[in-house]
Formats: C-alpha cells, structure tokens, sequence
C-alpha cells in the first residue's frame, strides 16, 4: 500500500507541474482534465501525509516503550495503543480510496421517475419524490432540466424525465434506481386506511460526445478527385477525402472544401458524428434493457425502499437501513441513506479484491 501512496504522491506532483505549463493552460479540455485528476489525487496525497505523521509518531512512541525509564515505557504504551486505533482507522480509509472508480461516476445523468401501481396516489408520491430529489440537487449545487413531464390528474405526476447536471452526479445517484414504495394514507381516501403505492426510478449515466473514441489505427483514408460542379481546381486534384471506420463500416466523407487538409477535417467530423449517433442508439436500446432491469415490474413487491409516513419511517431493503427521519428525508437531506449505500458497495467491493 505505502508503494502506491508513494507512485500517486509522484503522479500528484506530475501533473503539478503540467499544470502551470501555458501550452497546457491553453489547452482548455486538457487542462479540465489534468484538474479533475489532481483534485482527486490531492485527496489521497492529503490522506497519505497524515499517514505517515501517524507512522512517524509510532516510531517515537516505540522508542520511549524501549527507554529505561519506566515512566516513559508507561507514557509509550498509552500513545501507541491511541496511535494503533488511528493508524488501522485510516488504513481502511486509505484502501476505500484506493478502490477502481466507476468510470461513469464522474457523469451526469439522465433520470426518470414514474407513477408505478397505486392510481392517483402513484402519481402524487412520484411529484413528491420529484420534490425530494429537486431539493436534494439544490443541496449539491447540481441543476436539472427537465424535459418530459406529465401531470397526475389528481396531482403529482405519472412522469418526469430529466437531466441532472453537476460533479460526480452518477456516483451519488445511481443506487436510487428501482421501485419506491410509499405506505400513507392517501389524500383522495376519505375512511383515514393506511394505502400502499409505489413508483419507479431510473437513473443513468448521460452519453457525451467525448465517450466516442476514435482509434487511428481503425481508420483507413481514401482520396480522391472530386466530380461535378467546381471548375479546374476541383477536377485536377484530389480534394475528396473519405474515411472508412473498419470495425464497424461506417463511412464519412467531404468534397466541401477546396483543400484535401479541409475536407480531412470536415469527413472526421461527420465521421464522428456517425459514430456518436450509432453509440447512442446502442446506449439507448441499452438503457431500455437497463431500465427493465432497474425498475422489474414496478410492482409494490418489488421495491428497494419503503417510506412510511405514520411511522416516519424510510427502510432501504438493499442494506436492511431503517432510518426515522422521513420527514428530513422528503426534505432532500438523503446524505445519510446514500453515503450507507456507497460505503455498502466499498465494503463488497473489498471483500471481492481479498477474495
């Protein structure tokens, strides 16, 4: 483990110094990224230096337990089991952040939230779901846009599509995916009965143009002279240039421009495109699998979370979490329910790197 800390610590600085490089600087997409990484790596390089303080501080401790001088013994042995403790505190910090990162993590994303069985009140939990959530952005400085929305007929909404904007937002809201279930007693019921309802929510990391990665050595170019209208230049040199992407056949090409160096950039363009629109009609098709998957039948039975308002009582079955604090809850303050659903999928995720 020290190895790694100490390969990050020269990572770290590294891109440090890339960073006050103007040719970097200038490079506003590179430079996002460099940031990005050298954030996450000053977390770990922050962690390790107050490591090593305890390790150093160990080592002085073990000196005074060596010393003749039984008072000093005494005053050693108190210190190194107060050390101890921190040190293995923060060796189990140290390899949760040593964990592989889901690459999506770092995405926006697209959400969904659906009326599932339960009729009018369906509709009204998943406007106050939506409310929730809206609440909950606002608390992480996110924004969201909207754009599909249809309202209950007695309130609330049967669905919301929207997208979330902001830092890390997949990493944060990914476990909120499937069946909510809501026990209440319902506006619209007239007798005080306790109702069971439930709705649904998907939430997946958004595609962005950059997640097309182009490999060069994929690519075969072809040029050649251009036809039609255009005069002499056009026909006597061999403007037209084509791009053939050979593990998937798609083909882009450009007569556009008057020089070959143009039409390059024009047919790689449109290449990209191409290629972004396949990606995304894979990634949807994908994401209805996924949304099947997520959701399964949107059935009461088949929920991840309970809100029971006489109790307010909010039970995540994923983890076996039962928290009485519904009414923050609704609030948006879901750190606690999210940060126990992360530390759950760490904890998993270490056992399978010691197994």
């Amino acid at each position: 483990m020290i190895e790694k800390l100490q390969e990050i610590e020269i990572k770290y600085h590294q891109i440090e110094e890339k960073l006050a490089d103007p040719s970097v600087i200038s490079d506003l997409d590179y430079y996002a990224d460099l940031t990005r990484e050298y954030k996450e790596l000053k977390e770990l390089v922050d962690v390790y230096h107050q490591y090593q303080s305890l390790l150093e501080s160990r080592s002085v401790a073990q000196e005074m337990i060596d010393h003749e001088d039984p008072d000093l013994q005494e005053m050693g042995k108190m210190e190194m089991d107060d050390l101890d403790e921190k040190i293995e505190a923060m060796e189990e910090e140290i390899k949760l952040m040593l964990l592989p990162k889901d690459p999506e993590d770092q995405k926006d994303v697209v959400m969904e939230i659906r009326a599932g069985t339960g009729g009018d009140e369906a509709a009204i939990f998943a406007g106050d779901l939506y409310r929730m959530y809206s609440k909950y952005f606002e608390s992480k400085g996110w924004t969201h846009d909207i754009f599909y929305i249809n309202e209950g007929t007695s309130g609330g909404y049967n669905k919301v599509e929207m997208e979330v904007h902001g830092e890390d937002v997949y990493s944060f809201l990914k476990y909120e995916s499937g069946a909510h279930r809501v026990q209440r007693v319902p506006k619209t019921e007239s007798q005080g009965r306790v109702h069971t309802s439930a709705a649904t929510v998907v939430v997946m990391p958004k595609l962005e143009m950059e997640d097309v990665d182009i490999n060069k050595a994929d690519l075969r170019v072809d040029t050649y002279r251009s036809s039609g209208a255009g005069g002499q230049h056009v026909n006597k040199t061999e403007s037209g240039v084509r791009f053939t992407h050979i593990p998937t056949g798609i083909v882009a090409e450009s007569t556009d421009g008057r020089s070959q160096i143009k039409n390059r950039e024009i047919a790689l363009q449109r290449l990209y495109q191409k290629m972004y629109e396949a990606r995304k009609e894979a990634h949807e098709s994908s994401q209805a699998a996924q949304r099947k998957s997520l959701v399964g039948s949107g059935d009461r039975s088949d929920k991840i979370r309970t809100y029971n308002y006489p109790q307010n009582r909010v039970t995540d079955h994923r983890i076996n979490l039962t928290l009485y604090s519904l009414d923050k809850i609704m609030e948006g303050d879901l750190e606690e329910l999210v940060e126990s659903l992360r530390l759950h999928e760490n904890t998993e995720k270490l056992k399978e790197m010691v197994d």
